[in-house]
């Protein structure tokens, strides 16, 4: 614990941008030669559009063809985009499972083939055809999650560490979990779980609700209408005697979009009583949400420098070489431990905008005013 605190004080700072990624460059051998298909779940969120473009943009510099396709979280249609992608001739595949547990037979098909399969910041499950898996540290980034919460209430700094002049609460949350074929989801729960547990232990922290298990947390597909739904419920079974809610564990930005929703049609406005909601994956629309005290946080998992880790991954294996990892025990898929380059992340408040979002060139000034 110790350590993890450790890393999440270095991630807060925002310095960890300049080094995560110091052994993957972009340059991994030789000029590429050949196809490699790029497997994203679907558009419908910045991010994966982002990512894709990235991982293109990186493999092509290579001089590499892409093939990059989204599924538009379906299930048969992702499939058959692999399918597709081994049947014109991939080299390797660098795969962002929709569900993790679905993928057995096409994957198959690829180590028939003898192509490499990269999973792609969901690990792919029950399948010792996935080679290497490159994602963040996600059990850090649901510590975040929760650390962003506890910040937001006054309870902790921004490293975790509690207030001197912390208030005593009670304070009234909601938790909100990810998808449940996603195994990232679990991983982001468990972090945030173990760090708010001794705040509900001690009653600084009340679930109202009573729902603190995954699978009444958990919300499929990512979808905001859905925690809009949810939320919407919350507030209507729960709330309805003249309670508020003080804070909402929001796994992703989507998520807390649909939360935001659900609380203004129910009449809360943004001030001093506004909830602390959380989020993830700093997309644009949530990051002028922050600017504008509608969500309080959101964690910054930098898609440039995962396009980066898992486009070397591939160049690395169709080069003969072995590509870096960083963690060799705690990514197991139900078949195999799978070898893993984990990326560091960092919270994002109004005050470190800035700092984390602007300098680094994610996001221009423009674009978040705009």
């Amino acid at each position: 614990m110790k350590a993890k605190k450790t890393l999440l004080a270095a991630v807060a700072t925002g310095a960890l941008f300049l080094t995560a990624c110091s052994g993957s460059t972009g340059d991994s051998g030789g000029e590429g030669d050949g196809l490699i298909g790029v497997a994203m779940p679907t558009r419908s969120s910045e991010r994966w559009i982002q990512d894709g473009d990235a991982v293109k943009s990186q493999l092509e510099e290579a001089g590499f063809e892409v093939d990059l396709q989204y599924a538009e979280d379906d299930i048969p249609t992702q499939v058959s985009q692999i399918e597709n992608m081994i049947t014109r001739g991939a080299r390797a595949l660098i795969v962002a499972s929709i569900d993790g547990t679905t993928l057995s037979q096409v994957l198959q098909d690829a180590a028939d083939a003898d192509i490499p399969v990269i999973a792609y910041d969901r690990l792919i499950r029950d399948s010792e055809n996935v080679d290497y898996y490159a994602s963040f540290d996600n059990y850090i980034v649901g510590v975040q999650q929760a650390t962003s919460v506890l910040n937001g209430l006054g309870l902790t700094d921004l490293e975790g560490e509690p207030l001197p002049d912390a208030p005593a609460g009670p304070f009234n949350v909601e938790l909100f979990a990810g998808s449940p074929d996603d195994n990232n989801a679990t991983f982001f729960w468990e972090g945030a779980i173990d760090t708010l547990q001794p705040y509900i232990d001690e009653g600084t922290l009340v679930v109202k609700s009573g729902q603190t298990d995954f699978e009444q947390a958990a919300i499929l597909r990512w979808d905001g209408e859905v925690a809009q739904e949810r939320m919407e419920n919350l507030l209507t079974s729960t709330y309805s005697d003249g309670s508020t809610v003080d804070g909402v564990l929001s796994p992703y930005d989507g998520l807390s979009r649909g939360i935001i929703s659900a609380l203004t049609d129910a009449g809360y406005t943004v001030g001093e009583d506004w909830p602390i909601i959380s989020g993830q994956d700093a997309e644009l629309d949530s990051v002028k949400a922050i600017v504008s005290g509608e969500q309080y946080a959101t964690i910054f998992k930098d898609t440039r420098l995962l396009a980066e880790v898992a486009s070397d991954m591939a160049i690395a294996l169709l080069n003969g070489e072995e590509p870096e990892v960083n963690n060799t025990e705690d990514y197991d898929n139900g078949v195999k431990v799978v070898p893993s380059y984990l990326l560091e992340s960092a919270i994002v408040v109004q005050d470190n905008i800035q700092e984390i979002l602007v300098d680094s060139g994610y996001w221009t000034e423009e674009e978040i005013s705009g």
